[in-house]
């Protein structure tokens, strides 16, 4: 046990050490998704997990408490998954993924990210449902996943998204109907085409996820 002499000092340390323990575990990660990816152009080589934290690295933005609040990773030629770590980088905004070759299911842990205002995963090869999780971002405005390989129905939960503006699930494999409350009534036609929907659900009718 340490002198009762050294406790103020060690409980000192460890005040000052926290926050940069907080923001160095969004870095760990980052480094444990840059992993499951292949990087074919470097784009990641600036992810050097032995910084105190990522906000000095490429793709990443940080606010001024040193937190990560952006992902630019559209369009970089990555291939690879994504994995459950992503739920730890609690003040993410963007998550911006479009435009590259990233396969396998969508994590469910993204529905823990209550901040996410944006989500774009378009032109990729997800597969797999929609986690019903998503239900969760309540601060989400756009949404797009379109242009994947995603089955399953939409969950009808997503009614729920009072501030979601942009949806767009066109050219996946969905099945089911188009839920038509809360905002799902003002998007277009054409963020649900080249599916297998069988069209909007009755107005009024209760509606259940029991999968098609």
């Amino acid at each position: 046990m340490a002198p009762l002499s050294l406790l103020p000092f060690s409980l000192t340390f460890l005040f000052f050490l926290s926050p940069a323990l907080s923001t160095n575990s969004e870095g760990n990660a980052l480094h444990a998704l840059r992993s499951r990816f292949n990087d074919v152009n470097n784009v990641l080589q600036s992810w050097d997990p032995t910084l105190v934290n990522p906000c000095t690295w490429f793709h990443v933005t940080c606010d001024s408490n040193n937190h990560v609040i952006r992902l630019d990773l559209g369009n970089s030629n990555i291939s690879g998954s994504l994995g459950p770590e992503l739920g730890q980088l609690k003040h993410l905004q963007y998550l911006e993924l479009y435009r590259n070759d990233i396969s396998g299911k969508i994590p469910e842990e993204l529905g823990s990210l209550k901040s996410l205002v944006s989500m774009d995963l378009y032109d990729n090869r997800f597969e797999g449902e929609i986690p019903k999780s998503f239900a969760n971002l309540k601060s989400l405005r756009f949404l797009r996943l379109n242009n994947n390989k995603l089955t399953g129905s939409i969950p009808r939960k997503l009614v729920g998204l009072s501030d979601l503006k942009v949806f767009d699930v066109s050219n996946n494999d969905l099945c089911g109907t188009i839920p038509v409350d809360g905002p799902f009534g003002a998007f277009p036609t054409e963020s649900f085409e080249n599916n297998k929907l069988n069209g909007p659900e009755l107005k009024g009718l209760v509606s259940y996820d029991f999968g098609c």
